[in-house]
């Protein structure tokens, strides 16, 4: 009998150990009407949720814009190209830059510094003086004829009326010639665009 008793109390001591390891038990609290109440609270782990931000990174194409400059006037393009001073000097003497950077188009034969060299000793330096004037600006408006008159079509012209309005003949034996009964220069480069009209290069200059 006592041994009986005895396995009754372990039995009732480890059941008692059992509830009291349980995550999910709770000690009984007594109702209203005393009765015993099983707390039903469960106990939930804390879960810690990793945020990843992954920074995105956008290429773009780089277009390369590359700006066109704009032609220069006969003026700007003459003097630029700097084999054209005496012939910059000559347009400020009779007047004639206003009008070769106007609107145009114009169609300039153009002697280089070269050309003018191939005058008499003396010559220029008497043109450029403030009385010689109109003869300086009657010699520079045989070198120019008005519209633009590009190669291709100066060869199919045996004369041309100039801005002054004198005549220039214009021949193609041994190459393109244009000039006066006084003399013809060589055209020696064709074709310099600017922005109101064209340039031909010529080896000497036009004269009367």
């Amino acid at each position: 009998m006592k041994l009986t008793r005895l396995c009754a109390v372990l039995a009732i001591s480890t059941s008692a150990l059992a509830l009291l390891a349980s995550p999910t038990w709770a000690a009984p609290c007594k109702g209203s009407r005393g009765n015993a109440v099983q707390s039903s609270r469960v106990v939930h782990p804390t879960v810690v949720h990793e945020t990843i931000i992954h920074e995105r990174v956008v290429s773009q194409p780089v277009h390369q814009v590359v700006v066109q400059q704009a032609p220069k006037d006969i003026v700007d393009t003459a003097v630029g190209a700097g084999t054209f001073k005496t012939l910059a000097a000559a347009l400020g003497a009779a007047d004639l830059v206003s009008t070769l950077k106007g609107p145009g188009p114009f169609t300039v034969f153009a002697p280089t510094d070269e050309a003018f060299a191939k005058l008499p000793a003396g010559t220029v330096e008497t043109l450029l003086k403030p009385e010689n004037k109109d003869k300086l600006k009657e010699i520079l408006l045989l070198h120019v004829v008005p519209g633009t008159v590009y190669a291709a079509d100066v060869v199919k012209l045996t004369e041309a009326t100039t801005a002054g309005g004198k005549t220039v003949s214009i021949s193609t034996d041994g190459g393109v010639k244009v000039g006066t009964a006084t003399g013809k220069a060589n055209v020696t480069k064709t074709d310099i665009k600017a922005s109101n009209g064209v340039i031909h290069v010529i080896d000497s200059v036009i004269l009367p």
